[in-house]
């Protein structure tokens, strides 16, 4: 199979130099900065066992040719930037006609639920992807993968529901990249788990490492309760803990600790956007509907939107700010 990264970033380049290493035929996507000096020095992976660089085609878009057919989409783009790179690739064409929408598997290995169902407008074939990948991207050309003794976790299965012959045979490409990737009927069911846990990142983003236990606790709750409301099924932070048990540990790189979560790492690169309103967001827009109240998730819903548009560093909101727009 060949395999196009969309986003070589932090989980994209993760899984990209992997499967490239690993002797797949692999495209990378990326933007500016970044993509220059993929073209020019290659993808650095930086990981607890090593360094390796992969070097191969990236681009920025679609090439005038047709995609082989047996290619298949992974979709590691940040959530606010799923529908352009939907847009992008949607109508690609694919040789033997038809285009990429029509015939071509989309995995979308993201935080967030959202990106399911807005694929599915533009996909039909949809494939779900649970992410626990350690992974810092802050330098043009470089990713750090902390995770060890494996890189990451990645669980794949069908939207809505389900698994078919594709999601195992992408699972033993991986599983032979180095990766954990069990196949599971209910895989958005570990997206809403990995949802919950998800909805820390914007108060580290904002407050940096030392988040009082208390609004970690409430951003949380707030998360089951609109969950629950709306009758959607999650799993446990026990549950997952025993499937990852000690697979996926992280430990420093080069002797540095890992950065912060994605939403802390695109307030430190300055990206111009970050994925709150698709992780607290998600939370707030169910308890809208079912008549939950999410107060926390709704601050930090503004507060990273505010980080963005004002420039506030990574860690730089003072808990003070935080406080007053939770009331």
């Amino acid at each position: 199979m060949h395999y196009v990264i969309i986003g070589a970033g932090a989980v994209g380049g993760t899984i990209g130099v992997r499967l490239g290493e690993a002797g797949h035929d692999v495209t990378l996507v990326a933007r500016g900065a970044h993509l220059e000096a993929i073209r020019q020095r290659g993808l650095t992976l930086r990981s607890p066992d090593g360094v390796r660089t992969w070097r191969g085609t990236a681009v920025d878009r679609p090439a005038e040719r047709p995609l082989p057919a047996d290619t298949v989409l992974i979709l590691t783009v940040k959530s606010q930037d799923t529908a352009g790179a939907l847009t992008t690739w949607a109508d690609a064409p694919v040789d033997g006609g038809g285009t990429a929408g029509e015939r071509l598997p989309l995995l979308t290995a993201q935080n967030g639920v959202a990106n399911e169902p807005t694929a599915l407008r533009r996909f039909e074939r949809v494939h779900p992807v649970c992410v626990w990948l350690p992974a810092t991207h802050l330098e043009p050309g470089v990713v750090v993968a902390n995770g060890h003794p494996y890189p990451g976790m990645l669980h794949l299965g069908r939207y809505p529901s389900g698994a078919d012959k594709l999601d195992r045979a992408v699972a033993a490409d991986l599983a032979g990249a180095g990766f954990v990737a069990p196949v599971r009927d209910d895989v958005m069911r570990w997206k809403y788990g990995k949802l919950l846990a998800n909805l820390g990142n914007g108060l580290g983003a904002l407050l940096g490492p030392d988040v009082p236990d208390d609004l970690r606790r409430r951003v949380r709750a707030e998360g089951e309760a609109a969950l629950a409301a709306a009758g959607i099924a999650h799993t446990t932070r026990e549950e997952e803990t025993a499937d990852r048990g000690d697979r996926v540990g992280i430990r420093p790189v080069d002797g540095q600790p890992r950065g912060g979560s994605s939403t802390w790492q695109s307030l430190a690169r300055g990206a111009g956007s970050a994925e709150a309103d698709h992780l607290n967001g998600e939370i707030v827009l169910l308890g809208r509907l079912h008549g939950v109240p999410t107060p926390v998730n709704a601050a930090v819903q503004r507060g990273v939107r505010r980080a963005v548009r004002e420039r506030i560093p990574a860690g730089g909101l003072p808990l003070p700010e935080l406080e007053k727009m939770i009331g």
